[in-house]
């Protein structure tokens, strides 16, 4: 990921979170790297599409690189 500030991550860690099909998200900022755990049956390719939309929406700023 590539995010300025850590309220930023944070809000990127909390959109992610809630993205349907993710059990569980963590940003570390210092590493500028964004963890996903993926439910069981979801569609890793699809659920991380709409994580990187839902992360645009709560930090316009944030980039996700996958």
């Amino acid at each position: 990921i590539e995010v300025d500030c850590i309220n930023c991550a944070g809000k990127m860690e909390q959109a992610a979170a809630k993205t349907p099909g993710v059990a569980a998200a963590t940003v570390n900022f210092m590493g500028q790297k964004l963890v996903v755990e993926f439910a069981e049956g979801a569609d890793p390719a699809a659920v991380m599409r709409q994580v990187q939309k839902n992360c645009k929406k709560a930090s316009h700023d944030c980039e996700i690189y996958l």
